[in-house]
């Protein structure tokens, strides 16, 4: 059946001819309607994707042949010169490197251990950016809190202990998506709020609605604490354990080891590798993920998948030899767990050009089956238009794909530095019940990735990035009837 499709797909794209479709006239309906321009465009690029693609041999590689890519690791510097390579082997222009500068902290070996009312393992991971603790360690009893108002409510009932926030991630909801955004708050920040109480380490429920004993990392910020306090997160089964405890009026004790610390800045880069447009190769469509990872798992949904899925868009469009008018850039951003400092530096050094993006697409959600995407921009009304037309082109993928839906608002970590200059953001959008079961913890690894539905995120992103690269207006402007 395989090859059957491919042969069906080659002898449609010889019946086509060796280039992109023909040049029409823009259609004279007053919405410019992409879905009717480019119809038979998407059906060849999703029929051909679907059929045969590298980007499952591609993530394997990265999963697996290199593993976790921490920014300042030698792991993320040989996915960086991977990438390199493989873009330069598919044919992809104009590859190079943009050098960052990116935080390096290292993670060292950690334990914790309950000792009090009984002797019992904790399962931690270190938060990305948090302080050691001596070296034998601290010794403390636990004081457990839902949020900041139950720490306020402590008064000095925090000083001298460990403080564990154990507020409860919701299970996710179709309508509402995740409960990620009510959690995360005392990951990020729980370390500096405890501190200013006077603890004298922070522990954290992991940002999960379900866990088979697997913490989740993550990064955390001291802001302007002027005590820097040890902090770690811990599975949500032990984090149950010690507040069950403590609601049978049981003091819990815990010592904490940790040789985190924080080296000087390392020199890492930005990746780039593009395919030129034919007619306006100065302007850009952008699509990307973040290629590094936290220091656990394979980092597979979480982003490795997103960068493969790029790579492998313009790969077959070159395969098909569809080549748009304007140009497809991937990027492949550095830091964007611990820092953020690859989407900034890419923004900086691509100031002169910000007018000359007409598009930034981010993939960054896990590869799970693709649903749609985001989208923003800081011009309300070409935001309107965009997701006017993007609606319409999702119209596209009905039969093959599924239903496809456009949302306002949000888009990615790594683009949001271009909002401010007008561009165009958008999010690739996925189901996403089973994301956050993975996110950031050693359980995002290649065998949780699903060939099929990573297939399918390929075949919507390089059908949408080509009629967005090729389109005669750009995204969120009208044709004038």
């Amino acid at each position: 059946m395989r090859s059957q499709m491919v042969f069906a797909v080659t002898v449609l794209a010889a019946s086509l001819g060796s280039s992109t479709f023909p040049e029409t006239e823009p259609p004279t309906r007053e919405d410019g309607s992409s879905a009717a321009r480019y119809r038979d465009a998407a059906e060849q690029i999703v029929h051909t994707t679907l059929a045969d693609n590298e980007a499952y041999d591609k993530l394997r590689y990265l999963c697996i042949g290199i593993g976790h890519r921490l920014s300042g690791s030698p792991g993320m510097e040989k996915a960086i010169d991977w990438a390199v390579e493989t873009l330069k082997k598919d044919g992809a222009e104009n590859v190079h490197r943009e050098k960052v500068m990116v935080p390096h902290w290292v993670r060292g070996h950690e334990a914790a251990w309950m000792v009090t009312p009984r002797s019992d393992t904790l399962h931690i991971l270190g938060l990305g950016g948090s302080v050691g603790t001596p070296e034998a360690g601290i010794f403390g009893e636990v004081v457990v809190v839902e949020d900041e108002a139950a720490l306020d409510a402590l008064g000095e009932g925090a000083r001298g202990r460990i403080v564990l926030f154990n507020k409860v991630m919701p299970r996710y909801d179709p309508g509402r998506g995740s409960g990620y955004g009510v959690a995360v708050k005392y990951r990020t920040h729980g370390a500096r709020l405890a501190a200013a109480k006077g603890a004298i380490a922070c522990l954290v429920r992991s940002a999960t609605a379900n866990s088979l004993q697997t913490p989740h990392t993550g990064a955390m910020r001291y802001g302007d604490a002027k005590v820097k306090i040890p902090a770690a997160a811990i599975s949500t089964e032990d984090a149950d354990t010690i507040a069950g405890l403590r609601r049978l009026g049981a003091e819990v004790r815990v010592h904490l080891k940790m040789e985190a610390k924080t080296l000087p800045d390392a020199e890492s880069a930005n990746l780039i590798g593009e395919l030129r447009g034919s007619t306006w190769p100065d302007e850009v469509v952008v699509i990307g993920g973040h290629l590094d990872s936290w220091d656990v798992g394979h980092g597979a949904h979480d982003d490795a998948g997103g960068c493969v899925i790029a790579m492998e868009v313009i790969n077959v469009l070159r395969k098909l030899n569809m080549i748009p008018k304007r140009t497809i850039r991937v990027v492949l951003w550095v830091n964007e767990e611990n820092g953020l400092r690859g989407g900034i530096a890419y923004a900086k050094d691509h100031a002169d050009e910000m007018n000359k993006h007409v598009v930034a697409i981010e993939s960054d959600a896990g590869v799970f089956r693709p649903t749609g995407f985001s989208l923003e921009c800081t011009d309300k009304q070409r935001e309107t238009v965009a997701a006017e037309q993007m609606r319409d082109i999702m119209s596209l993928f009905s039969s093959s794909i599924g239903e496809m839906t456009v949302r306002v608002g949000g888009s990615g970590a790594d683009i949001s530095p271009m909002k401010d200059a007008g561009v165009m953001l958008m999010g690739q959008r996925v189901e996403g019940s089973k994301y956050f079961d993975y996110h950031h913890s050693p359980a995002d690894t290649f065998d949780k990735v699903d060939p099929e539905d990573l297939s399918k995120n390929v075949a919507v992103l390089a059908a949408v990035a080509y009629i967005l690269a090729d389109m005669p207006q750009r995204l969120g402007e009208r044709i004038a009837p």
